[in-house]
């Protein structure tokens, strides 16, 4: 039996928590800081999960026998090394693991070391030689900042002007102070996007499901990039021909250069990947679940996750396997505040989740930005808040539960894409 406690205070660490609670390996389960969908499923603790030396504290206090982390800052800061330091097992990269998604500019040069498949590009810390490669290459073009700039740091731009300006908000206007000291400007890619998730133990990688995220903030994939409007999995386009190439020629080649660079990766490794005509290439790799991927990922689970998990910290994963409900698809729908991804109001009410939930057993709503006030009211304290999960033999059946839910909840200051799984809908219909 294990004391655990678990990073983060999204949705994926609620659908995290969700799983993990149900496991007779769970002995306490602490969050933190957690919301108030989570308060449900483990004792939330009011620590922020970038605290590094508070949570080293907390987990020693409390005799924490396994730590889980769910968002990329707390890895890229160094608190699985901190953690190792004291003795105490966890779940997720070393720092300089974690520089995979910490530094985009490290998994450039990787892939290009270890012929990995990606977009041609560039680092620079100079505007003007930076514009210069701009003016070359032409647009579209993609600049990124180098560091975690919190889902905010990537401009995809169609414009010579938008690519010039995204460099000088970067590099002269330090938009994303540390994080844009460098940029990374490389090709435009086009195809359709898939995510891929491996959990990993330094050698060995067991190949999760796949899924598909929807970033932009309108219907039609209209709008700016979010941090994910909704999500399903699996993602129809991943066949077995796919998997088997991205297994060969992504996941297995990333281990074994991470091993080779002296930093094993340990932890889930997330592949986003696009995929045309010509086959796939690296968008770019995350040092955690996705979030909303995450979501649909667990509720397709039908292994216990944390035996995996500890497995993977145990470097004994060539010896385990993980079983999916592969007769059923699972969709999420992001609610988010309106305005987002822009100013939004925090402090609104909702109402309606547990009817939402009571009426349709295939239904489970993951919180977010969610936490109560001292009368017990549930309110909307951040941009994305709900994710109202649903379950089908297929992507129409679980979008139809999925907005049928979301129609049983009380939440006026709330919005959501009406069309999440429509690519993998017209692939059914077709």
């Amino acid at each position: 039996m294990y004391n655990i406690l678990l990073l983060g205070s999204g949705g994926r660490e609620h659908s995290l928590c969700w799983s993990i609670a149900a496991s007779p390996l769970c002995h306490k389960l602490y969050c933190a800081p957690g919301n108030a969908g989570i308060a449900a499923e483990a004792e939330c603790v009011p620590i922020a999960a970038e605290n590094v030396p508070e949570l080293v504290k907390f987990a020693e206090e409390e005799a924490i026998d396994f730590v889980v982390v769910g968002p990329e800052a707390p890895l890229c800061a160094g608190l699985v090394d901190r953690l190792t330091e004291a003795g105490i097992k966890s779940f997720g990269p070393s720092a300089a693991a974690a520089q995979l998604e910490g530094s985009k500019g490290f998994m450039k040069d990787l892939c290009a070391k270890y012929e990995i498949p990606t977009a041609v590009y560039g680092r620079f810390s100079d505007a003007e030689a930076a514009k210069a490669y701009i003016r070359e290459h032409g647009v579209p073009i993609v600049v990124k900042a180098d560091g975690l700039a919190a889902g905010k740091g990537v401009t995809v731009a169609q414009t010579l002007e938008e690519a010039l300006a995204a460099v000088d908000g970067a590099l002269l206007d330090g938009r994303f102070g540390d994080a844009g000291a460098e940029v990374v400007i490389e090709e435009f890619l086009s195809g359709e996007e898939v995510s891929v998730f491996a959990i990993c133990d330094g050698k060995t990688a067991i190949v999760l499901a796949s899924a598909q995220d929807h970033k932009a903030v309108f219907d039609g994939d209209k709008g700016p990039n979010t941090g994910g409007m909704g999500a399903y999995s699996p993602a129809p386009i991943m066949d077995e021909a796919l998997a088997a190439q991205v297994e060969l020629e992504f996941i297995k080649p990333t281990m074994a250069a991470m091993a080779a660079e002296g930093c094993p990766y340990k932890g889930v490794l997330f592949a986003g990947l696009m995929v045309d005509g010509k086959g796939p290439k690296l968008l770019e790799y995350n040092v955690r679940f996705g979030d909303p991927e995450c979501q649909v990922l667990m509720t397709r689970l039908m292994s216990d996750v944390l035996p995996a998990l500890i497995a993977a910290a145990d470097g004994v994963l060539d010896t385990f396997d993980l079983r999916w409900y592969d007769d059923e698809v699972a969709l999420t729908v992001v609610m988010a505040s309106e305005g987002y991804p822009g100013d939004y109001e925090k402090g609104t009410e909702i109402n309606g989740i547990d009817a939402a939930m009571v009426e349709d057993q295939n239904i489970m709503v993951f919180h977010a930005g969610t936490e109560r006030d001292e009368a017990g009211n549930l309110l909307a304290v951040g941009g994305r808040v709900l994710n109202v999960t649903a379950r089908g033999a297929t992507v129409k059946e679980a979008q139809s539960r999925a907005y049928a839910a979301i129609d049983r909840i009380d939440w006026p200051k709330g919005f959501c894409r009406r069309d999440i799984g429509w690519r993998a809908v017209d692939r059914e219909e077709r």
